[in-house]
């Protein structure tokens, strides 16, 4: 399983490090970063016209606009979108690879700026 995880995540390394092997890999992997991006499309397309359909058939000031129905395909539909955004990007969407070697570095060189000698 864990290999199969690592392909997914796109750092899988093949062992023999063929062309064709890296190729299919890369492949795959921007047609999965693609369909995130049309699936973020979609969801942009779709809740502007329901929201704007619910607010030509009443005032946005209307307590129909604000009432759960009318928010809840945005909040569930952008659940899913995170999660389908997780899946593509990895669970290091925010700290990525060698994050913490970097930060560690930073601050070594910001004291070493800062020292007197």
């Amino acid at each position: 399983m864990g290999r199969f995880r690592k392909r997914m995540d796109g750092s899988y390394q093949p062992e023999d490090n063929s062309s064709d092997e890296r190729y299919n890999l890369a492949y795959k992997r921007v047609k999965r970063i693609k369909g995130f991006y049309i699936h973020a499309l979609v969801y942009v397309l779709v809740n502007t016209f329901i929201l704007l359909s619910i607010s030509n058939s009443s005032r946005v000031g209307d307590a129909v606009f604000w009432e759960w129905q009318t928010w809840n395909t945005v909040f569930f539909w952008g659940i899913g979108l995170v999660a389908h955004g997780l899946s593509v990007f990895g669970k290091n969407i925010f700290f990525g690879t060698n994050w913490e070697q970097k930060k560690i570095q930073e601050f070594m060189d910001k004291d070493k700026e800062n020292k007197w000698e």
